[in-house]
């Protein structure tokens, strides 16, 4: 069976944060990590080479795969902000009607410009999602 890509590393999260090239990205970042950490009272940590992680989940496919997660993080990409909602939005329509612009994958939300989304309703996303994820996994 393969390895998972996504694993938890060592490498200093808040570096990588205050490392990123530009501006607008890292304070972008930096606002989100504060929202992730506040929601879950956890510290930043390093998944890959560029996922900061918060908080962690077991998990366990009916395949048999298993792994650990983290509950929600971020990624700066060269486009956009990438926000992990791991439950995916299913269940988060009314919050996503009221967030502003983005974009979304399975369980991957876009953001280019923080200032254009209302933060709150971004906050409570995260807050429900890692609820959401805690229920589920027991964490």
């Amino acid at each position: 069976m393969a390895e998972p890509k996504t694993t938890e590393t060592d490498a200093d999260a808040v570096a990588f944060l205050t490392g990123i090239a530009n501006e607008r990205r890292r304070a972008d970042a930096g606002v989100v990590a504060g929202i992730m950490s506040r929601v879950t009272g956890e510290a930043p940590r390093m998944w890959g080479g560029s996922i900061v992680g918060f908080g962690r989940y077991d998990y366990t496919y009916e395949s048999g795969r298993s792994g650990t997660l983290c509950l929600t993080g971020l990624s700066p990409r060269a486009r956009a902000l990438s926000i992990y909602i791991i439950p995916g939005f299913a269940a988060y329509g009314d919050l996503m009607d009221r967030l502003g612009p983005h974009k979304t994958g399975k369980s991957c939300l876009y953001i280019t410009n923080l200032d254009k989304i209302d933060t709150d309703v971004l906050e409570e996303l995260i807050r429900r999602s890692v609820a959401d994820m805690r229920q589920k996994y027991g964490v």
